[in-house]
């Protein structure tokens, strides 16, 4: 519990504050707002193509190995992070970073459910969400009082000095499971084939509105995707057990409602980190105390709703908490340049209230439906329906950026562009959340 408490902080913590840098690491290296948007996609990118392969590794190989591994991948990443030189030092160091919290992400859920009985496994979810929200609601906060006296910088050494810590903890803390059989293989064609497909097809989708080739590069991935799938229904022993999205329908629901969920939440807190900030006027510290409402509520009520997702449906528990999350998305959809924050810190508050709602319980019902054997796929399939949520999210605020205002800096755009970008990426947020709401009543 609390190896898994610990990188959930961290993980979370880095992205939550490093969204409020944004505009600082523009203005510092003069890059374009889709460019900037890019330190956050290719994180996300790099931990939708990689949970898979780190789930299957850990099922096989062990899963305190690949969770460790990836604790000191994240940590020399925050390393070189503090020293780059250049915006594309720095992506890459993100880029990187991703394939860590892959690892991390894959296998700290697994480690954490087969460390309790079932009719306890709610609550220990909803705490290790509840620290999830803690490194969000401790990223807008701590992370704007760093960047804001110390630079964005600094928020990288913090983490790296946190997840230094967690790796002794994972590395003396956690009992090394008992390998799993040597006749299940690591299909490393099939783990290939699933990380080219997710980096083709998000990768053209993120470029989309910049000619033919981006489209092109969609298809390709689509193309593997496709490939992808008829191996993994062929072979003994795939990385995927694709049946089980056939077989067990509740399943399916459950991981699709997450990729809307994510899809259409994440990027609330870049969104409204540059409205705070460019068009209302305030510091990135005091933009930081606003935001923490959102992932404030999420923290308090999360362990509440794991605990009571052991006695209730969770999976009607969930597709409330869809329901809350299309309220506070369509809320921001009237933000304006007049706008006072009251609607906004509302909107925060009833989305966080429907993210703790919808988490806990949802990952609470994935996991119910498999078998202790594969909890580590299981829990990095979950992973990266989160993170190529994430990914969409951003790839959706990255279109709109750059159908708006390419080639154009977050300091140099006016507040009017800005706003206008926000409403039709909360507008498409809040039809996405809708949608999901329906989707998610069908897994019954």
């Amino acid at each position: 519990m609390a190896v898994v408490i610990t990188t959930a902080f961290i993980t979370t913590f880095t992205g939550s504050a490093l969204n409020l840098s944004i505009p600082d690491i523009g203005r510092q290296f003069d890059i374009s707002a889709g460019i900037a948007g890019w330190l956050i996609t290719g994180y996300t990118l790099a931990v939708a193509a990689f949970s898979v392969p780190s789930g299957r590794i850990a099922d096989v190989t062990g899963r305190k190995t690949v969770l460790a591994a990836g604790i000191m991948i994240f940590t020399v990443c925050c390393i070189a992070a503090v020293f780059s030189m250049s915006v594309f030092m720095l992506l890459a160091a993100r880029i990187l970073q991703g394939t860590g919290a892959a690892m991390i992400f894959s296998t700290n859920t697994a480690v954490l459910i087969s460390s309790f009985p079932e009719e306890k496994r709610g609550r220990a979810l909803g705490c290790s969400m509840a620290a999830t929200y803690a490194g969000l609601s401790a990223g807008p906060a701590l992370g704007g009082f760093l960047n804001y006296n110390f630079g964005w910088r600094s928020i990288f050494i913090l983490t790296g000095v946190l997840g230094a810590a967690a790796f002794f903890a994972a590395a003396f803390g956690i009992r090394r499971e008992k390998p799993e059989p040597r006749s299940r293989s690591l299909d490393f064609k099939g783990n290939l084939l699933y990380a080219a497909f997710i980096v083709f097809l998000m990768y053209g989708l993120s470029e989309t509105g910049k000619g033919v080739l981006p489209i092109l590069i969609a298809v390709l991935g689509g193309v593997l995707g496709v490939l992808f799938a008829i191996r993994e229904s062929r072979v003994p022993d795939p990385a995927v057990k694709l049946a089980m999205f056939r077989e067990k329908p509740g399943y399916a629901f459950s991981n699709i409602s997450a990729l809307l969920n994510y899809g259409a939440t994440f990027a609330i807190g870049y969104l409204v980190s540059i409205y705070l900030q460019v068009v209302m006027g305030f510091s990135s510290q005091s933009a930081g105390f606003i935001m923490i409402a959102q992932p404030a509520m999420m923290a308090l009520l999360s362990p509440l709703a794991g605990k009571f997702s052991d006695r209730l449906s969770p999976f009607r528990m969930a597709s409330a908490g869809m329901a809350f999350c299309a309220a506070g998305t369509g809320i921001l959809i009237f933000a304006g340049t007049d706008t006072g924050l009251a609607p906004v810190i509302a909107a925060l508050l009833v989305s966080g209230f429907g993210f703790s709602l919808f988490s806990s319980p949802n990952t609470n019902a994935v996991m119910s439906f498999v078998k202790e054997e594969d909890y580590g796929v299981a829990s990095s399939i979950l992973a990266t329906m989160r993170s190529v949520g994430n990914t969409l999210s951003m790839v959706i605020v990255t279109v709109i950026f750059n159908g708006f205002m390419e080639g154009v800096t977050l300091a140099d755009a006016s507040p009017d562009v800005l706003i206008k970008v926000t409403r039709i990426s909360f507008a498409v947020f809040t039809a996405v959340c809708t949608a999901g709401i329906f989707l998610s009543l069908k897994r019954k």
